[in-house]
């Protein structure tokens, strides 16, 4: 596997410092953490750790090499829960050493953070986020959470935000606004990843993303008897493929009508303008499009830029809240935007302490930056990060009882070209104490928009689909022993291919004995693959032995 570059390390890093001086998730049972008491109020747990574990990777399909690897890690799990700040983090940096010709060395950094720090409570909030992972990236565009190889068409991504809220009054209207800008970058194959028909797909490269929010408002009863405000929205993503642009500006007005203690009706107006636009491939003498020696096209600077998608006008939408308890709430909306029917809304239900379901429905568009933004934006404070034992990745669900615990639904296509993206994820936690198990589903759909006579113009209109799901269960097996496993799969269907759909699989289960007080042994084994319609499939299977010393 090629080096990692961690060039976005002291920019993750520092998303983590702007939010509080210790951040993190909970610490499996069966190690011992580092404490700390803030005020008396929250917890802080912080667990450093080092690690050495010896794998075996033996390909089934389609040949039958087995290869070696000693890996060294080194990394830190944290969470802390205080009045004014919470947040977890899990980061850990890998260097792999392969034995024999066909096993390769490399460097693996991997994370995931969501802070939140109020400087002013109530009413001044900071956030910030990042994560760091690999994906695989097929033929068809299509990418995986958790490779199955460290080959070429391997790649890294990152993704990082950081960014105020503001939630105050001025007398009995309610003032929130917010601003955040984010980062997200893939790291190409080494090689060009090229469709069953020769084409080149054009991986994403990086973006920045911006957005900035404003609502005042009333509630009901508090000045009249219906709810009333007005509010205005700013979401723009510069994408570095042929300098893409997406630039998404609305003001509008809304109305909250009570029906009972728990239920009412909401409806807004206004006007919206979303443009799309992009530059064209640079060609040479000959017309043919000049490729760079990243795998990307090169932009033709010299030429203006072409309009793929400017709509402008009134935007509507009607819907329900419904609230009967503080652990149910259903919030449904149906209406017109980004020029034709939108849906979105939410669902929460916490039938115990212990155990929560969550759903939520979207409709947005973005480049592949600023969809994976997004998804960062919305995994909750309080959580624990899945882990790969064998790899050492990180899974596309959190362990968490909060909204929003997964990522998977915003990998999809790997793809440059900006879509508009509509999907569902639905996800089911349960804590037992000594039993944590949970799954999310999601299906996720994009349409693609490009110029007229450009590079991308054979891409405009087409779809890519993807089914995803990921599910996990842990436990305690004794005072000195715990286990844990993991399962993914995502069904993965591009209209730009003619190989057809792809299905990626993978599970996982280790067993975890503390050998000392803070020396933990594992063991663990895994299968990986992904069977394609039209190619053949690929296929590991995977066992590890090793030892964490936790400080």
């Amino acid at each position: 596997m090629a080096a990692l570059k961690i060039c976005c390390l002291p920019f993750m890093l520092a998303t983590v410092v702007l939010a509080g001086p210790a951040l993190g998730q909970d610490l499996p049972q069966d190690e011992v953490s580092s404490q700390a008491r803030a005020g008396g109020k929250g917890r802080v747990e912080i667990t450093p750790y080092i690690e050495a574990s010896q794998v075996i990777t033996s390909e089934l399909s389609p040949g039958n090499d087995t290869v070696t690897y000693t890996r060294l890690a080194a990394g830190v799990d944290a969470s802390i829960n205080g009045r004014n700040t919470s947040g977890g983090v899990s980061l850990r940096y890998e260097r792999q050493f392969g034995w024999g010709k066909d096993a390769s060395d490399g460097d693996l950094l991997s994370g995931l953070a969501r802070v939140s720090a109020a400087v002013i409570p109530q009413a001044l909030t900071v956030e910030a986020g990042g994560l760091a992972a690999r994906t695989r990236v097929e033929s068809n565009g299509g990418s995986i959470l958790g490779p199955v190889s460290d080959g070429d068409d391997v790649s890294n991504l990152y993704s990082v935000y950081a960014g105020p809220s503001l939630n105050t009054h001025v007398g009995e209207v309610a003032v929130n606004a917010d601003y955040r800008i984010g980062y997200s970058r893939v790291d190409s194959p080494d090689a060009e990843v090229v469709t069953t028909t020769g084409d080149l797909v054009d991986v994403f490269d990086e973006s920045v993303i911006q957005s900035a929010n404003i609502h005042a408002g009333t509630r009901p009863g508090d000045v009249l008897p219906v709810g009333l405000g007005v509010g205005a929205g700013w979401n723009r993503e510069d994408v570095s493929n042929l300098d893409q642009r997406i630039d998404d500006r609305h003001v509008r007005a809304d109305v909250t009508v009570p029906v009972s203690q728990s239920v009412a009706l909401v409806g807004g107006v206004g006007y919206e303008h979303v443009e799309v636009s992009h530059r064209d491939v640079l060609r040479d003498g000959s017309g043919e499009p000049v490729i760079g020696s990243d795998g990307h096209y090169k932009t033709d600077k010299s030429q203006p830029r072409r309009i793929a998608y400017d709509v402008d006008g009134m935007i509507w939408d009607v819907g329900i809240i419904w609230r009967p308890s503080p652990r149910t709430s259903l919030e449904a909306h149906f209406g017109r935007r980004y020029g034709s029917s939108s849906f979105y809304g939410n669902f929460g239900w916490q039938a115990s302490r212990r155990s929560s379901l969550n759903i939520s429905v979207y409709d947005s568009v973005a480049g592949y930056g600023g969809q994976l933004n997004r998804a960062l934006v919305s995994l909750p404070t309080d959580f624990q990060a899945i882990r790969n034992p064998i790899s050492g990745d990180i899974s596309g669900c959190v362990d968490s009882l909060k909204d929003g615990s997964c990522i998977s639904g915003a990998l999809g296509s790997l793809r440059s070209a900006t879509f508009r993206a509509r999907g569902i994820s639905a996800t089911y936690a349960l804590d037992l104490g000594r039993i944590q198990t949970g799954i999310g589903v999601g299906y996720d759909r994009r349409k693609y928009i490009a110029a007229e006579g450009t590079i991308l113009e054979s891409i405009d209109g087409a779809t890519d689909e993807n089914v995803w799901l990921a599910a996990y269960l842990n436990g305690r097996l004794g005072p000195r022993s715990s286990f844990s496993t993991n399962v993914y799969a995502s069904w993965m269907d591009s209209g730009l291919d003619q190989a057809g759909g792809a299905t990626a699989f993978g599970a996982s289960a280790a067993y975890n004995h503390l050998l000392a007080r803070r020396l933990t042994a594992t063991a663990a084994i895994g299968i990986d693959g992904v069977s394609r319609e039209e190619e053949e499939d690929y296929w590991t299977a995977s066992a590890l032995v090793g030892m964490r010393y936790s400080f």
